[in-house]
């Protein structure tokens, strides 16, 4: 028998990146439509469509526990592939819903979770026209998978970051995923941490508004990996140096101290509600403005910029002005958390 599949080769990490470039993209040929095809591994694909662009994404959901603080498994469901169109550039269509359900799972469980997709649905707003139920008598208790369609005026890429951009984040990065570990170890904080799941779609269409899509030059959302992986991604990708700030990375101090406590680092940790940008910098502090505007920005921050040293690579300045390197975790430290 060769290699068995790993938790770590689902997690976004480097372990991850070797399962989809050694195993999937060599074993599917046909990996694009006329755009951006799988090949590119982005949040999403691209096809043609006139003179604009449909994006096409899909997403599985495995979270455990199914309810935890700040949302669910639903929740989570809407608001990872929304963001996934978002941070393409594509204003959200239509999503589809699949669910596997483990025999046994009480059918109140399965209500609570179906209003959750529907109000958090409604917040973008996107419809979900369609979809597909199985039971299995496996020990489990959901899983959802979530596909959606969005239109693009012009895509963005995770591989267009431009040597000068300006690098922000949309707010405080971390939450979901220490608010979760410390849910499941038991930690109990003064004020409760809760996950940041939420649509972004509102967050990016703002700043493209104010400063126009031509002037966005990459996006990601830090899900899986956190930050570190998201950044490395558009560093690598985009053939660029990054340099961020650790004094200007926005984390909550309740995040800060759980993260000490387990021994994780906030930057390796998905966060289910954030987007990263590379923007042009003369328009950089539009951009900061246009998200502080919204409900789901008013912490974002400006944390770096791009540069044309260490391409591929992404530098973190310590608050005594030390540098040292953002290495991309081998897997998100936290298993099953989206």
């Amino acid at each position: 028998m060769g290699e068995k599949i790993k938790l770590e080769h689902g997690a976004g990490g480097e372990i991850m990146e070797e399962l989809l470039r050694d195993v999937i993209l060599k074993t599917l040929t046909l990996k694009s439509a006329g755009g951006i095809g799988l090949d590119a591994l982005d949040d999403g694909a691209t096809i043609p469509f006139g003179d604009k662009h449909i994006v096409f994404t899909i997403d599985g959901h495995t979270v455990k526990p199914l309810f935890f603080p700040g949302g669910d498994i639903g929740r989570l469901a809407i608001s990872g592939t929304v963001n996934d169109l978002a941070v393409m550039g594509a204003k959200p269509l239509a999503l589809a819903n699949s669910m596997i359900i483990g025999e046994g799972l009480d059918m109140e469980v399965l209500e609570r979770v179906l209003r959750s997709m529907d109000e958090t649905s409604k917040e973008v707003p996107v419809p979900i026209v369609t979809g597909d139920t199985k039971v299995v008598e496996e020990p489990i208790e959901m899983f959802v998978i979530t596909a959606g369609v969005g239109i693009a005026e012009k895509p963005i890429s995770d591989a267009g970051a431009k040597v000068g951009d300006i690098v922000l984040v949309s707010g405080t990065i971390g939450d979901h995923g220490i608010a979760l570990m410390s849910h499941r170890e038991g930690i109990a904080f003064e004020t409760e941490l809760k996950s940041d799941v939420a649509p972004i779609w509102e967050v990016v269409e703002a700043v493209a508004k104010a400063i126009g899509w031509e002037n966005i030059h990459a996006m990601k959302d830090p899900t899986r990996a956190g930050l570190s992986n998201a950044l490395n991604e558009i560093a690598r990708k985009s053939n660029v140096g990054i340099l961020v700030r650790e004094d200007a990375i926005p984390v909550k101090p309740e995040v800060r101290a759980a993260s000490e406590m387990l021994g994780i680092s906030p930057y390796d940790v998905a966060n289910e509600g954030k987007v990263v940008m590379a923007v042009a910098r003369e328009h950089a502090e539009e951009a900061l403005e246009a998200m502080r505007k919204t409900k789901r920005g008013k912490d974002a921050a400006i944390i770096g910029e791009v540069i044309e040293e260490y391409r591929g690579k992404v530098l973190l300045e310590t608050g005594i002005g030390g540098k040292r390197f953002m290495e991309p975790p081998a897997g998100d430290p936290v298993p099953r958390i989206c």
